[in-house]
C-alpha cells in the first residue's frame, strides 16, 4: 500500500455520520504535519437500520447496491472535507466489504498509522466503538490513534504525555511520543507510574529509585534525537490508568504501549492500554513493540 515514493500512508476509518469528523480531521492534520498520504477507508459490514430508506426494498442485492452508493457518497464527502482542510495532502479512498475491525487491520499492514474515532455518549455506542478499537489496537502492526476528543490547548505550553514502564512496548511509545511532540513544537511529559504491590515492598524508596533509573535510561537516548523537545519526566505513585487519564485531561495526546511489562501472555491488549482508551480525555496513540 506504500506509494511509489515508498511513503506509508496514514489510514483513517471514515464514519458514515458527517457530524463525526474528529478522527478524520485529526488524521488529515497528522498527514499534513508528517507530509504523508492519507487513505480514507469506509468498511461496509452487515446492513443496519442506519442505511435504510423508504425507497430501498430489503432484498440482499438491492441492500448491497444501496450500501455501495451510500459508501461512495460517504467517501466523496470525506475527500471534500480533507481537501478543504489541507489541499496539499495526497488522498486515496477504499470502499471495502467486511467488518471495520478486520478491514482496518488489513490496511494497517502497510500503514504508518491508523486513526479511528470513539464515542463516550452511550453504552451502546461505546460497545460498538470497542468492537472495532480493541481488536484493532491489539493486532495492528503499526501505531493506532483513537480520537474521542480534539487536541486540547487549554494549558500552555502544550504538551504530550507518554507512559513508561521499562517494557519494549513503552520504549517504542517513547519514540512515537517524541516525534509527535516535535511535530507540534510541544513539550513532553514522560510518566513512570509506580503501583505498589498488594503485599507491599521491603524498601519502597529503593523501588522508586529503580523506577527513576528505568525512566531516565528510557528517555535519555531520545533527547539527542529531538533536542528541541522540552522533556519533563517523573515517577508518580498510583494506579497507572487513573494517573495517565488525569494527566491526559489537558494534553494534546497520550501515548502508551499496547502491552506493559506486567501483562499476561494470553492478553491481546494490556490492561493499562484498555483502561486509558476508555478514560483518557484526549487522543490516545497505542504503539506495538
Amino acid at each position: 500500500m506504500a506509494g511509489a515514493d515508498g511513503r506509508r500512508p496514514i489510514v483513517v476509518g471514515v464514519d458514515p455520520d458527517p457530524s463525526k469528523r474528529l478522527a478524520l480531521a485529526w488524521a488529515a492534520d497528522e498527514a499534513d504535519r508528517r507530509r504523508l498520504p492519507l487513505r480514507l477507508v469506509h468498511a461496509q459490514g452487515v446492513p443496519t437500520g442506519g442505511y435504510r430508506s423508504g425507497e430501498t426494498r430489503p432484498s440482499w442485492e438491492e441492500w448491497n447496491q444501496a450500501l455501495h452508493e451510500l459508501g461512495d457518497q460517504v467517501l466523496k464527502e470525506a475527500v471534500a472535507f480533507v481537501r478543504s482542510r489541507h489541499p496539499e495532502v495526497e488522498v486515496s479512498t477504499l470502499l471495502a466489504e467486511g467488518e471495520p475491525a478486520w478491514v482496518l487491520r488489513q490496511e494497517a499492514r502497510g500503514a504508518a498509522l491508523v486513526v479511528v474515532g470513539s464515542w463516550h455518549l452511550s453504552r451502546r455506542r461505546e460497545m460498538s466503538s470497542s468492537s472495532v478499537i480493541l481488536p484493532l489496537t491489539a493486532h495492528a502492526p503499526c501505531p493506532v490513534a483513537v480520537v474521542p476528543e480534539p487536541e486540547h490547548v487549554t494549558q500552555q505550553p502544550a504538551y504530550f504525555v507518554v507512559g513508561v514502564d521499562g517494557s519494549p512496548h513503552a520504549a517504542a511509545a517513547v519514540d512515537v511520543a517524541f516525534e509527535e511532540a516535535a511535530l507540534r513544537g510541544a513539550h513532553l511529559r514522560a510518566l513512570y507510574v509506580w503501583h505498589p504491590p498488594l503485599l507491599g515492598v521491603l524498601d519502597e524508596d529503593a523501588a522508586v529509585r529503580e523506577c527513576r533509573r528505568v525512566l531516565s535510561e528510557t528517555v535519555a537516548c531520545r533527547t539527542a534525537t529531538y533536542p528541541d523537545v522540552e522533556l519533563h519526566h517523573e515517577v508518580v505513585r498510583g494506579h497507572p490508568v487513573q494517573v495517565l487519564a488525569e494527566a491526559s485531561e489537558h494534553a494534546l495526546g497520550l501515548v502508551v504501549g499496547t502491552r506493559g511489562r506486567g501483562g499476561f501472555t494470553g492478553m491481546l491488549l494490556g490492561s493499562v492500554s484498555q483502561g486509558v482508551l476508555h478514560h483518557a480525555g484526549c487522543p490516545v496513540i497505542t504503539v506495538p513493540a
